[in-house]
């Protein structure tokens, strides 16, 4: 039995193939090989067409596909992982009105913050568990402002994942998980937030029928089927945010356990079986793959939207060089980059920062010292730097962490990256031989009962690297940390 995974990235489109019986991965493949175009028409917005994830999502399972020997017809389940907090609209017909307004999006930051200090703190955190804020409701309602007319046909409203599912298997369907990233799921009462529905006047019909994270979702149509050359009735029986997701592949699902990626964007997920939330609502809090409300099981999540969209802008400057070479690089500079901090906050309103935009910084930049090495130790130290900052905002909530597990792959690829958090956070960091797509096959093999639990799923999953802080080196972090932090707490000033 084989197990297909959909990993609908802002970067890119990853598909994986697992052997369900060894948990081995049959074949991989990513599209396009170059990052997915982010259309920004204003200054802080940030778009992409669902057709261009189908369209990459066909490309990669081509190869995949082609590089495998496993006919179609013992493929027996689909997982999708996908990028959180988008938002796709589509009238009766299944038909894309525009593009998704996606995660990195800004543009409706204000509408959370009228509806946050409108319906007020406690309201709003004690029943959605974080503020409105940018999240997939507020877009919605951004779209229901300035474009009436287009909101008018607007027959359903998806996630990126739940848009994918459709195009497999002609359900519009989503699930609370996804609800809950968008704000529009209300824990204290287990329902969808008639609260923020009647507050930014949306018609509850417009969302998605609710089916469960694990289990059959919906079957692969005829014309879905050829169009990708699968085999007709595969179940499509798992889906979850690129956040929970991760957590999932690394089998981070009980209280304490920890999860941490950092792709385009950077996140660090603690999962918590208490109802909690930041204050300032600096980090989010949504329904983990494994919640329900008799099962508490919360995603406690930091993001830093500045991760590897840094790095790969730093790329470009110093001519499009292999990150492996840029990492080397980065190796032989002293921690500290000789003076140099940047901040990594370039990529629309952090969440961290109280939604606010500091843009990102060049810091203490000497002509005649520094070179491009210290800029690529700098970045990824400043990068480092930010999962610290949020880290120590989680710890006044109650997530403390003591081990953080990742895949091994993007920033993780970098050893100045991952030990600057191991050496400024005090915390190990394991590495594993995982990624979105393969968690969310063997969440599929869960979703159709070939795994009886996620133990069983994840059994043959295999730590590659456990990084351990240098203790000779912890004041130093510690210095250029406090270095780091005084700039940005001096940027936050200026924006208040």
């Amino acid at each position: 039995m084989f197990l297909l995974g959909f990993d609908i990235g802002s970067s890119s489109v990853k598909v994986s193939l697992i052997d369900g019986e060894t948990g081995q991965n049959k074949a991989s493949a990513f599209y396009p090989k170059q990052e997915m175009a982010i259309h920004a028409v204003q200054q802080g917005w940030a778009e992409q067409h669902p057709h261009d994830w189908w369209t990459n999502l066909k490309a990669a399972l081509h190869e995949v596909l082609s590089s495998s020997t496993v006919s179609v017809t013992d493929i027996k389940a689909i997982g999708i992982s996908y990028q959180m907090h988008g938002l796709v609209v589509v009238d009766k017909q299944q038909q894309v009105l525009r593009p998704s307004i996606i995660w990195c999006d800004s543009r409706a930051t204000g509408i959370g913050a009228n509806a946050f200090a409108e319906l007020g703190n406690e309201q709003c955190l004690s029943t959605l568990l974080n503020t409105p804020g940018n999240f997939t409701a507020s877009k919605l309602r951004w779209i229901r402002e300035n474009e009436p007319e287009l909101y008018q046909k607007i027959h359903k409203i998806m996630l990126p994942g739940d848009y994918i599912a459709m195009r497999l298997t002609g359900a519009i369907q989503t699930t609370v998980s996804g609800l809950s990233e968008g704000m529009l799921w209300d824990f204290a009462h287990a329902e969808p937030s008639k609260m923020l529905l009647k507050y930014y006047d949306i018609d509850p019909s417009l969302l998605a029928d609710i089916v469960p994270t694990f289990g059959i979702q919906g079957y692969v149509t005829k014309k879905a089927a050829e169009e990708l050359g699968l085999h007709t009735g595969i179940a499509v029986c798992y889906r979850a945010g690129d956040q929970p997701n991760n957590a999932l592949s690394l089998n981070v699902m009980e209280p304490g356990e920890i999860a941490t990626t950092a792709g385009t964007s950077g996140v660090v997920y603690g999962v918590s079986n208490t109802v909690t939330y930041d204050p300032l609502s600096r980090v989010n809090t949504f329904a983990h793959v494994n919640y329900t409300p008799e099962h508490i099981r919360l995603g406690v999540l930091l993001c830093i939207n500045g991760t590897g969209i840094l790095n790969s802008w730093i790329r470009k400057l110093v001519g499009n060089i292999p990150y492996e070479t840029m990492n080397d690089m980065a190796s032989t500079i002293a921690i500290g980059s000789e003076g140099i901090s940047i901040l990594p906050f370039g990529n629309g309103t952090e969440r961290v920062l109280q939604d606010k935009n500091i843009q990102a910084h060049i810091h203490n930049l000497s002509f005649t010292t520094h070179t491009q090495a210290h800029i690529i130790r700098a970045a990824q130290e400043g990068i480092a730097f930010s999962f610290q900052y949020g880290m120590e905002i989680m710890k006044h909530i109650g997530i403390n962490p003591t081990t953080i597990k990742a895949g091994h792959a993007n920033m993780f690829l970098s050893p100045v990256f991952r030990d600057t958090i191991a050496g400024v956070s005090g915390a190990i960091i394991e590495l594993y031989n995982t990624d979105g797509a393969a968690g969310a096959a063997r969440g599929a093999g869960i979703g159709i009962g070939y795994y009886n639990s996620t133990n069983e799923a994840f059994a043959g999953l295999q730590k590659i690297q456990e990084i351990v802080p240098n203790q000779a080196n912890t004041q130093k972090y510690t210095d250029a940390y406090e270095q780091w932090k005084q700039l940005v707490e001096l940027q936050l000033k200026d924006n208040f």
